[in-house]
């Protein structure tokens, strides 16, 4: 027998999305070029498979690292790849032109390597600028030198001046415009294609469409922001997690539910034991009244995560019986809503899965 707890890939709503993306791409300039971000295991969805359904239509994958593109390459992928987080060290750069990996140039000191290299070819490499996120980017006015060096030297083509946005999601806050501000002013006179727009950007900051745009998280069908937006709501969730009713026990009103006992029973109560828990990616923090679908009906988590298990009040569900079918989050129950309710971010969720988690795929 196998354990029931498992993740649904939808891979037809994941095109759906990427065409929904690409098409706000176009929205800015008719040749934009959307690019799909498969980092981090593709958000937790698995991203061999994700990569596979995704090649025929974008240009190019992103991912974070040469590891990350090795496993992609060796899972059959052959399309660019993008590595959002550049070159970790020297012998990265020969790797990068012989397999078609894009570093992404964040610093003097990798240009310097660049420059340095012996390479049977040129690479091609964007350069990230610092325009308000503070982590990594050159500053905006190191960008036309550091250009000109790469440029001259023959060893990088394809030049992209790339930054990212520290407050996309946030549909009021100005600072977005102040960023892509900084970056034109100092990329448009270099002639240079630009790549700006996140997910939250390419929804809601149309200034933010240039040449090339990153959809990562909202690749998967679950919206950036923490209100409803009439685009970002057209999105279709591509995974549920699912499981089913292991067991079932009456409780009289005043017992209790689990380690800690944190949840006693204000009523009567039927309590619906799942075989999932934080061992599945389930989060520990969710609190109680946390919802939890059964039959598609909405009961409220009962007692604290354990490693395996969840317990769940579903007095109020109506017919309930082992080997019913509950969903944690998908189509019929937002990720977000229970992100909120473990006091995380909905792009922790998925991502955080671990791969004893069977994933099923289909289209």
């Amino acid at each position: 027998m196998t354990r029931p707890s498992h993740a649904l890939i939808d891979l037809a709503a994941l095109k759906a999305n990427y065409r929904l993306a690409d098409n706000l791409s176009k929205q800015g300039s008719a040749s934009a070029q959307t690019l799909a971000v498969v980092k981090a295991n593709a958000y937790g969805h698995g991203a061999a498979a994700v990569a596979a359904a995704l090649e025929p239509l974008a240009p190019v994958l992103a991912v974070a690292c040469c590891d990350e593109a090795v496993a992609l390459r060796e899972a059959g992928i052959v399309k660019p790849l993008l590595l959002l987080e550049g070159i970790l060290s020297d012998d990265e750069i020969a790797l990068c032109a012989a397999c078609d990996f894009w570093p992404m140039i964040s610093d003097i000191g990798q240009v310097d390597a660049i420059l340095a290299a012996r390479l049977d070819r040129p690479l091609t490499a964007w350069i990230k600028v610092d325009t308000g996120m503070h982590r990594l980017g050159i500053q905006p006015g190191e960008l036309a030198a550091q250009y000109q060096r790469l440029r001259d030297s023959g060893k990088a083509i394809g030049i992209v001046a790339a930054t990212h946005l520290a407050s996309a999601d946030e549909l009021d806050n100005p600072f977005t415009t102040t960023q892509i501000a900084r970056l034109d002013t100092v990329a448009r006179p270099l002639e240079l294609p630009l790549s700006i727009a996140n997910s939250p950007a390419l929804l809601a900051w149309s200034t933010a469409r240039a040449e090339w745009n990153r959809p990562g998280f909202m690749l998967y069908g679950n919206s950036p922001f923490d209100q409803p937006h009439a685009v970002a709501d057209r999105l279709q969730p591509v995974m549920t997690f699912s499981s089913q009713v292991m067991a079932l026990r009456r409780l009289a009103s005043g017992e209790t539910v689990g380690y800690g006992e944190t949840w006693r029973a204000p009523r009567p109560s039927l309590i619906a034991t799942i075989p999932v828990g934080y061992g599945d990616g389930y989060p520990r923090t969710a609190a109680n009244g946390t919802p939890v679908l059964v039959n598609g009906q909405r009961g409220s988590l009962a007692g604290r995560v354990s490693m395996e298990l969840i317990t769940v009040d579903v007095t109020d569900c109506g017919p309930v019986r082992v080997g019913d079918t509950v969903e944690l989050w998908g189509r019929g129950l937002a990720v977000n809503e229970v992100a909120r309710c473990a006091a995380t971010s909905p792009y922790e969720l998925p991502t955080r899965m671990p791969a004893r988690l069977r994933r099923l795929y289909r289209e």
